[in-house]
């Protein structure tokens, strides 16, 4: 099942995971210290939750579409490509508590989105990557212009 993605830069974590659990009616999939993710049915969505500065307005971090395999990733990408869209490709990137293959591009209005694919758990690794410490968080430059990844990675899984 492909779904839709939503990341958020939120300042209260803890409230907004209140609010997500309530609007949608389940809780978080996945928590770690400063981040959460809603693995939500319907509408298929991962809603994704990065805890920022105190006081902030909650603001777009990224946008994504999660895939199930690494095939629809490159699927994507060629698709991506041939359309003339500068693309920004990670493989086997430790990111937001997980192991991804993804594909990243820029709106025309520098909202950054990724197509991904999750293909294993940190916890079924057995390490714990830091959500800030992953190397989707810093930016990336393409050959035609940058595209930079998510400022808080939150990046999916």
């Amino acid at each position: 099942m492909s779904r839709a993605q939503l990341a958020l830069n939120v300042a209260d974590l803890e409230a907004s995971v209140t609010f997500y659990s309530k609007l949608f009616g389940v809780e978080p999939a996945k928590r770690r210290p400063g981040y959460a993710n809603f693995a939500i049915a319907t509408p298929p969505l991962k809603l994704v939750l990065i805890e920022g500065e105190p006081g902030q307005e909650t603001r777009l971090d990224h946008l994504g579409v999660e895939v199930e395999t690494t095939d629809e990733v490159t699927a994507a990408t060629d698709r991506l490509k041939e359309a003339g869209l500068a693309t920004f490709e990670e493989n086997d990137t430790s990111c937001c508590y997980a192991l991804q293959d993804k594909v990243w591009v820029t709106g025309p209005g520098k909202e950054p989105w990724e197509v991904y694919v999750v293909k294993a758990d940190a916890d079924q690794l057995g390490k714990s990557p830091v959500a800030g410490g992953d190397a989707c968080c810093s930016g990336q430059e393409s050959s035609t212009e940058a595209v930079p990844a998510a400022s808080g990675c939150a990046c999916g899984s």
